[in-house]
C-alpha cells in the first residue's frame, strides 16, 4: 500500500499482535471480554486475543461474537436481502443509510461473511478515534479514518485524499468499502444522501465524471431498524441544537455506541439494493444511454447535465427508500402526528401502546420544562414518521 494513506488505513496484518496486546492490557477490557465472550474467565479471553495474527482473526473471532451478541440481546429479528445480485469476487463502494455508530456498518460486515463476501473496509469518523482502544478495535476491524472540518482548503485536501483512497482500495486493494451517505447518523429518520459525497468520489479521477463513479461499483444499502437506534438521546440532541449550537460532552460519541449496540432494536433488516450501472449513471448525467458503452477516458462525456452529482444522489436515494422497510412505529407515529387512525390497519393496540408508553421516557432526560417535552415529543415522532413519509412521496 502506498505510504501516502498511511494517516488514515487500517492496520496491517503484522499490527495486529501489538494491537492485541494493547487491547487485553486496556483497563476497559474486562467490560468489553464480559460483553463478548458472556461466563468466559478474563484471562482466558486475553490469552485467545493474544494469539491473534491476522485481521481475519479479530474480525472471525471478536467481530463476528459482537456482532451475534449485538443480534441475540437486542433484536427480535436480523434479516438481509439482495447479495445475491453481487459477485463475491467484485469489489463495491457500499453508500448506505446510516443510523447507529457502529452497528450499521458491523451487521453488514456479518452479512457479508455470513454470504461467502469478502468483508469490506470501513470509513470512521476522526471525532470518534477517541481513545486508544477504540482506535486499536476500528484499526483491527478494517475502519479507516476520516477527517471531518478544517479551513476549506484543509476540507478540499482531506476530500482528495479520501477519494484517491476510496479508489485505490477498489481498483488495486481489492476491497469493498462501507461509507455513510452523509456526514454523520441520519439524526431525523430522514435519510437523504449529500451529493458533496457523490462529488467527492469523483475528485480522485475528475477528467471522466460518470467512469469516476462506475469505477466503484456503487451499491446502495438500506438498513432498517424497528426501534431507532438511541432515538432518544437524538432527540434531546435535536431540540437542544435548535436553540444553540450543540457541542458534544466528553463520552458523548462513546455512550452513543454503547447505547446503539445494547437497546433493544426489534427488527433489523439490510437491503443491498441493485447496482448503479454505468448506464443509470449516463442517464442521471444527461448523457443518453446509447453512450455509455463507450464513455470517454479522457474529458467529461459530451452534454453531462450540470446536476450530475445531485441526479446520482437522488437515484441513491430512491433506491434506498424503496427498499426501507417499515415497522409499525413508523405507522403509529405518522397517525400520531396527525391525530388520525388512517394506518390503523399497520399495527396493533398492544403496539400503539408499547410506542406512546416509550415515548413517555423522555421525561427522564433531564428536561423538565413542559414546552421542551412536547418539542422533543414532536422530534421524536418525526425520527419514526419521516421513513413512511418518504416512501408516501
Amino acid at each position: 500500500m502506498p505510504s501516502n494513506f498511511d494517516d488514515i488505513r487500517p492496520y496491517y496484518d503484522s499490527e495486529i499482535p501489538a494491537a492485541m496486546q494493547r487491547i487485553a492490557d486496556s483497563e476497559h477490557f474486562p467490560l468489553l471480554a464480559q460483553y463478548v465472550y458472556p461466563g468466559q474467565d478474563l484471562d482466558h479471553v486475553k490469552a485467545l486475543l493474544r494469539q491473534f495474527t491476522t485481521i481475519r482473526d479479530f474480525q472471525l473471532e471478536v467481530m463476528r461474537c459482537v456482532n451475534e451478541q449485538a443480534i441475540a440481546r437486542s433484536t427480535t429479528s436480523f434479516t438481509y436481502a439482495g447479495l445475491d445480485r453481487l459477485d463475491p469476487q467484485q469489489r463495491y463502494l457500499f453508500v448506505s443509510n446510516h443510523r447507529d455508530i457502529m452497528l450499521d456498518a458491523c451487521l453488514l460486515q456479518y452479512a457479508l461473511y455470513r454470504e461467502g463476501h469478502e468483508t469490506s473496509e470501513i470509513t470512521f469518523g476522526a471525532n470518534l478515534m477517541s481513545t486508544p482502544l477504540v482506535i486499536d478495535i476500528g484499526k483491527c476491524n478494517k475502519m479507516f479514518r476520516v477527517e471531518r472540518g478544517g479551513t476549506p482548503r484543509e476540507f478540499y485536501q482531506s476530500s482528495k485524499h479520501l477519494s484517491e483512497y476510496i479508489r485505490y482500495c477498489i481498483t488495486e486493494k481489492h476491497q469493498s468499502v462501507w461509507i455513510a451517505q452523509r456526514n454523520g447518523r441520519t439524526k431525523d429518520g430522514d435519510d437523504r444522501t449529500d451529493q458533496g459525497i457523490i462529488k467527492m468520489f469523483g475528485m480522485s479521477f475528475p477528467k471522466d465524471p460518470v467512469r469516476a463513479l462506475a469505477d466503484l461499483h456503487i451499491v446502495p444499502v438500506s438498513i432498517s431498524y424497528e426501534w431507532e437506534s438511541c432515538d432518544l438521546l437524538k432527540a434531546r440532541e435535536l431540540y437542544l441544537g435548535r436553540a444553540t449550537k450543540y457541542v458534544k460532552s466528553p463520552g458523548e460519541d462513546l455512550n452513543s455506541i454503547l447505547t446503539g449496540i445494547m437497546q433493544p432494536k426489534g427488527a433489523v433488516h439490510i437491503e443491498f439494493c441493485p447496482l448503479i450501472t454505468p448506464t443509470d449513471l449516463a442517464q442521471a448525467g444527461g448523457v443518453g444511454a446509447a453512450t455509455t458503452p463507450s464513455v470517454s477516458t479522457e474529458g467529461s462525456p459530451e452534454g453531462l447535465t450540470p446536476d450530475f452529482h445531485r441526479s446520482v444522489a437522488h437515484l441513491i436515494d430512491q433506491r434506498i427508500l424503496s427498499a426501507y422497510r417499515l415497522a409499525p412505529n413508523n405507522y403509529i407515529a405518522l397517525d400520531i402526528l396527525r391525530g388520525t387512525t388512517e394506518h390503523a390497519a399497520h399495527y396493533t393496540a398492544d403496539q400503539r401502546a408499547a410506542f406512546e408508553q416509550h415515548i413517555t421516557k423522555l421525561r427522564g432526560m433531564g428536561i423538565s420544562d413542559g414546552s421542551a417535552y412536547a418539542e422533543m415529543r414532536d422530534i421524536l415522532l418525526h425520527i419514526y414518521a419521516n421513513p413512511l413519509i418518504n416512501k408516501q412521496q
